[in-house]
């Protein structure tokens, strides 16, 4: 389906005027028939006065960055779009199979119903110019999708959530081509999200492939946080673009291990970290002991056979690289 838009349709007020200054006259009319100067226009008159209010029918006022889609006994007619006053036949039916879904996104979620007119729909209070309208938001959408549990690659299962800045751009295929264009948005960024996610360990691992050419990489989730965003709005823009969606951006809102295994991972990671703090300690020991030994040879200050030499290295790597402060004890003999 194309999109079709009527470029040529602002002239609400004339008509209105027309509209008004058309029942005018036919009271007029009608009053000077009944006065028996022309009975044959009380007729007409009648009839209009009856049935010319659906002329009004065919008025529509648009907001900026609003769109109203049209159609005539089923046939798609055309799009109205941006803001004015505009009058088509009165017969078009707006079409937005949309209209009343809620996600929790901008523009769909309630904060309050400030309307003093309520209808109840499907057991709950809507606002009625809520049920009423039928047209579309060209504005720019902000979609906070649910947040998900998914399995990385190496099958630990990680909570994440995503914020997806969206619009329409073609009214036509997001109306026609369609069921439902928010629920099917929705749908596709949750589907995208899962087929990026598996790819992407949650940390960097080894041996594992993110690009898909063979090598492997230092891709993760938490470390190219922009790449696997920048992925998932490509994933998510191949999947709705048949909507007339247009996906400006994608960002990771949330992202952490599940509750099950947080605190093993919480464990792990901090065992990690006295490793790499304790092996810094203990380069850094030795090359202290090394310099030392260097020093003392060098300078002559000490003759040191073997023995004295393990045993001082031993010493030292004890003060150096042991958790509490050492306490020194004072030899007043030979070591012999």
């Amino acid at each position: 389906m194309k999109e079709k838009v009527l470029t040529k349709r602002k002239n609400g007020m004339p008509m209105l005027l027309l509209t008004l200054a058309l029942y005018a006259a036919a009271i007029v009319l009608m009053v000077i028939g009944i006065n028996g100067a022309h009975p044959a226009l009380i007729v007409p008159c009648i009839i209009y006065l009856a049935l010319g209010w659906i002329l009004l029918l065919g008025l529509k006022v648009l907001k900026p960055q609003e769109a109203l889609v049209l159609t005539l006994f089923g046939r798609y007619v055309g799009t109205l779009k941006g803001e004015g006053f505009y009058w088509v036949n009165p017969f078009c039916a707006a079409v937005n199979p949309a209209a009343k879904t809620r996600l929790n996104q901008s523009g769909d979620v309630d904060n309050g119903i400030k309307d003093t007119l309520i209808a109840t729909v499907a057991g709950q209070n809507v606002p009625l110019a809520e049920v009423n309208s039928k047209k579309l938001s060209l504005k720019i959408m902000t979609l906070n999708n649910s947040r998900q549990k998914i399995n990385d690659c190496l099958g630990n299962p990680v909570e994440i959530g995503i914020a997806v800045m969206w619009r329409v751009v073609d009214t036509a295929k997001a109306v026609f081509d369609v069921d439902n264009y928010k629920e099917y948005l929705s749908l596709q960024c949750d589907s995208a999200l899962r087929n990026i996610v598996r790819i992407y360990p949650y940390d960097v691992a080894q041996n594992v492939d993110t690009t898909g050419d063979g090598v492997a990489d230092e891709g993760s989730l938490r470390g190219s946080s922009e790449v696997v965003a920048r992925r998932i709005r490509d994933e998510i823009q191949s999947k709705v673009a048949d909507a007339g969606l247009e996906i400006l951006e994608a960002r990771i809102t949330c992202l952490a291990y599940a509750p099950e295994i947080a605190a093993v991972m919480l464990q792990r990671q901090q065992a990690s970290a006295i490793i790499d703090a304790r092996k810094m300690i203990v380069d850094g020991a030795v090359s202290m002991v090394e310099m030392a030994l260097d020093r003392l040879n060098k300078n002559g200050v000490v003759e040191l056979d073997e023995e004295r030499k393990a045993a001082m290295v031993s010493n030292l790597l004890v003060v150096l690289c042991g958790n509490h402060d050492a306490q020194p004890v004072v030899n007043s003999g030979s070591l012999y």
